[in-house]
């Protein structure tokens, strides 16, 4: 167990925030409780409830942090799809690191509660971004299709090691994801 903080509110909402993007993502929603969380941040689980309210009060804190960050589509409409495309199978390539947010999504969204809550953010930060950067993306739900081929193919190249698409030539991995994008994105 790590030493008491000194009082420091910031810190120590902080600390705590950052145990439960740490927990979230590893265990998903469901896979840890409060103690586990107030544990790693070095306070009580109180102040965890005292900080977020609760566990799910926590978990929607984590949500909102793990989905500000760009993991894979950029701000730029010009390049869009290829950045979407190249970024896509760079980050997801076998030897990359993990992507927080996808874990935290795989891990959590067969919990209803938390699927609302991850549905909620991604709808605010991620969908909104790319309508915002891409309006024709509003027709037919089109927004929404790129997220689900993003998913998709993070899901079958890094979780589940499609053989396929960890042999496949990553410049031809990321032309043909590319064609795909402009499709849904332009």
């Amino acid at each position: 167990m790590t030493e008491p903080r000194r009082r420091d509110a910031a810190a120590t909402r902080e600390a705590i925030l950052r145990a439960g993007v740490e927990a979230f993502t590893r265990a998903g929603y469901d896979g840890v409780g409060v103690r586990e969380i107030a544990q790693r941040a070095g306070v009580t689980a109180m102040l965890v409830n005292r900080y977020f309210g609760s566990k799910e009060g926590l978990f929607a804190e984590v949500v909102e942090v793990s989905l500000t960050e760009r993991t894979v589509l950029s701000g730029d409409p010009a390049t869009l799809a290829h950045d979407a495309a190249a970024t896509l199978v760079r980050r997801t390539a076998p030897d990359a690191d993990t992507l927080d947010p996808f874990l935290l999504l795989l891990r959590s969204a067969h919990v209803p509660r938390a699927a609302e809550i991850l549905r909620a953010g991604i709808e605010k930060h991620v969908e909104q971004h790319l309508l915002n950067i891409a309006p024709a993306t509003r027709e037919g739900g089109r927004a929404a299709i790129a997220l689900a081929l993003i998913n998709g193919f993070w899901m079958m190249r890094k979780v589940v090691g499609s053989t396929a698409l960890n042999e496949a030539d990553e410049a031809e991995l990321t032309r043909i994801l590319e064609q795909l994008f402009h499709v849904l994105l332009d």
